[in-house]
């Protein structure tokens, strides 16, 4: 082997040194590297679980703020309904009171025509018994019981009209 150019001795004793120096660095850094390593591996694996578990919150945050915004939607629509159902309602209730008013201020105008003719044709006829009293008393030349007559006077247009006085 020495042709080769190898020198045995010095061979084996960096052979020794070699499994030496592989038994320091196994019982010195290999072992605390690798549980550097498994260490920093384990707080990466739980920082992207809570990662994970961040993302899986968010999404369920954002999923409830929709489900609200509908809900209030929804809410804002009812209460948006009720409220023109509300006026609609108020509207029909001002027609139907303005509709009422109107029919008994009618009625009411109704009532004081059919006064006012009553007491026209009331005055009407005491003028008209009051001028046949005259005519009459003309005729006759003298004064007529003026009570008699009247009554007369009622009767015959009580008869006229086809009511009784």
């Amino acid at each position: 082997m020495e042709s080769l150019g190898f020198n045995i001795t010095s061979l084996v004793a960096q052979l020794v040194n070699f499994a030496v120096l592989l038994v320091i660095f196994r019982a010195f850094l290999y072992k605390p590297i690798l549980r550097m390593l498994d260490s920093r591996r384990e707080r990466i694996k739980e920082g992207l679980d809570a990662a994970d578990r961040m993302k899986e919150q968010a999404a369920r945050a954002e999923q409830e703020v929709q489900a609200r915004l509908a809900e209030a939607r929804q809410d804002g629509q009812t209460l948006i309904a009720q409220a023109q159902q509300m006026a609609a309602r108020l509207q029909e209730e001002g027609r139907e009171q303005a509709r009422r008013e109107g029919d008994a201020v009618l009625q009411r105008a109704r009532t004081e025509i059919h006064l006012e003719r009553d007491a026209a044709i009331a005055e009407l006829r005491q003028e008209f018994a009051d001028l046949t009293i005259a005519a009459a008393e003309k005729v006759i030349g003298q004064a007529l019981d003026r009570k008699a007559h009247e009554r007369l006077i009622q009767e015959v247009l009580a008869e006229a009209t086809g009511k009784k006085p």
